[in-house]
């Protein structure tokens, strides 16, 4: 077996959740597909590079891009995070890099890019479990505050469970969205605030999954730098790099 290719009970997970073709002319072996993305991903190569142990490169980017418009991606996520661990959530963000090849698009502000002092960057949110597993992802672009994607994202704490955040998310509409939902926001204050809030540094030290989590992703080359000009592809591959994350929780726990 190949780098990066799904093993067996990775594969008896996620088989079951891909689309099913019942009619017309037989599909491309999904396995082999998904392990050339999932080779692509990790090695960070272009498209073309793909060794001819995964079939033709434009069978898996179309396969890719057709799979991402229709939302397979996302609803794959939702279907594992739905076992999530629901009793403390970590929101952060991280700054990727965005590599000259994925910087030559018109009007590239509609692609999650902006251009800061070091280049064009984009920003990754997610809220994770407690086990540093992916709930919610969004993109934006890399000079926009932590807080511009929290309504996408912040918005899944449930009733009874913590939100942690760093001083970022200090925000008095944060805490209060979180509060409608049940929840309770950890979050240490500003410099500037002037009214106390209640704030436990000691459950606070759990806040360094969500900071794993991008550290783990990152392991993928096509996530630590972006190379994609669109950034709906690029989302997908961070999606993609999340599923594996909870795939190997799975087989871990089996």
């Amino acid at each position: 077996m190949m780098r990066y290719e799904l093993s067996d009970e990775e594969w008896t997970v996620i088989r079951p959740m891909l689309p099913n073709k019942s009619r017309g002319v037989p599909r491309v072996n999904d396995r082999r597909v998904l392990n050339g993305i999932f080779w692509v991903l990790r090695s960070g190569a272009p498209w073309r590079d793909l060794p001819a142990a995964f079939g033709p490169y434009t069978t898996c980017y179309s396969r890719f891009v057709r799979w991402r418009r229709a939302g397979i991606w996302g609803c794959i996520i939702d279907a594992l995070a739905a076992a999530h661990d629901a009793t403390v959530q970590m929101i952060g963000t991280s700054v990727v890099r965005v590599h000259q090849h994925g910087a030559c698009i018109t009007r590239n502000q509609r692609q999650s890019m902006e251009r800061s002092r070091g280049g064009l960057t984009s920003k990754i949110h997610a809220v994770v479990d407690s086990n540093g597993l992916p709930i919610r992802l969004a993109l934006s672009p890399g000079e926009a505050h932590d807080v511009s994607a929290c309504r996408k994202t912040a918005v899944s704490s449930e009733a009874g469970s913590m939100l942690l955040a760093d001083r970022g998310y200090d925000a008095d509409w944060i805490r209060e969205l979180t509060m409608k939902k049940g929840a309770w926001a950890n979050i240490p204050p500003k410099s500037n605030r002037t009214e106390p809030i209640c704030f436990s540094p000691y459950l606070y030290r759990a806040r360094n999954q969500v900071e794993r989590f991008f550290n783990k992703i990152k392991h993928c080359r096509r996530i630590a730098t972006r190379y994609d000009r669109l950034a709906a592809n690029y989302l997908a591959l961070v999606q993609l790099a999340s599923l594996r994350l909870w795939l190997h929780a799975n087989e871990s726990a089996s």
